[in-house]
């Protein structure tokens, strides 16, 4: 059953219009080079429109996979495909799996979440059901759905093994990244509520983290996460164009937040204490 009819899941004809449409996503990425930063990438300013954190997190996140788990489910019998290649379930079940933790663990693992402006927030749920129409669909019927299909996009067993160990090495990446910043951030809760006790003022402090790929660059999460993308492309092939769009997609979101994040950091810090650290790009940038 069709929950927006041609759409969700999408005809074939759809699925090919949204995604001539959507390689061009990368240009909306890009005006994030010409709007405000807020320090150390908060996704909020003071707004009666704030959503709080956790909550704002979850729902804008969890759609993606949900969405991509609806496609899987229905449009296969819709074209008469009784049993998908084990190519196509491994990579849903990747997919699934980065965003279990990104969606559901993430905002209940952070000590603490900045609220999120609901413009911020719609356009991130946007984002996700775009993406899992894409990448679902794909999967569920509109690339390879036989093995005799994969073998003609050039499929083999290495290239595919290749890539998950390039998915794994990412996604194993991100996560040590982002409790690094969580520790960080519990071991500030620590100190102030330490001051609260002693009757002293609280004043918000900042810290360059320094534990594990830290050492060597500013946003080690933003840089993983794309480690981990580009392995789903390779696992999935060159045909994979709909993980093509995702990997690139995420590099123009994100380039501009890192950038700006570095100019933070130089700002606040000076260039001695990042001395050594490259911003986002080893050896690049």
């Amino acid at each position: 059953m069709a929950i927006i009819e041609g759409w969700l899941p999408a005809s074939q004809e759809n699925w090919e219009t949204l995604m001539w449409w959507w390689r061009f996503y990368p240009i909306f990425g890009s005006m994030q080079w010409f709007s405000s930063w807020y320090g150390m990438g908060k996704t909020s300013v003071e707004s009666k429109l704030n959503i709080p954190g956790r909550i704002a997190w979850l729902t804008m996140e969890v759609p993606g996979f949900i969405t991509l788990l609806y496609i899987m489910s229905t449009l296969p019998e819709q074209h008469g495909i009784t049993d998908l290649p084990w190519q196509n379930k491994v990579l849903a079940s990747l997919f699934v799996m980065h965003y279990i933790y990104r969606a559901v663990f993430f905002p209940f693992l952070q000590p603490s979440m900045s609220p999120i402006h609901v413009s911020i927030w719609s356009s991130a749920i946007m984002f996700q059901v775009v993406n899992g129409t894409a990448i679902g669909c794909w999967l569920a019927a509109y690339g390879p759905t036989t093995q005799a299909q994969w073998a003609a996009q050039g499929f083999s067993v290495g290239q595919f093994a290749i890539g998950l160990v390039v998915f794994y090495v990412g996604l194993a990446g991100n996560y040590f990244s982002d409790e690094e910043l969580r520790e960080i951030r519990r071991g500030e809760m620590r100190r102030q509520e330490k001051l609260k006790k002693q009757g002293k003022t609280v004043d918000k402090h900042y810290e360059v983290p320094h534990a594990g790929l830290f050492k060597y660059m500013l946003f080690p999460h933003y840089f993983m996460e794309w480690v981990e993308w580009t392995g789903y492309w390779i696992a999935g092939g060159l045909a994979f164009t709909p993980a093509r769009c995702f990997l690139l997609n995420e590099f123009f979101a994100m380039l501009p937040r890192a950038v700006s994040g570095g100019k933070w950091y130089k700002e606040r810090f000076g260039e001695e204490k990042l001395k050594g650290k490259w911003v986002i790009i080893p050896g690049v940038y």
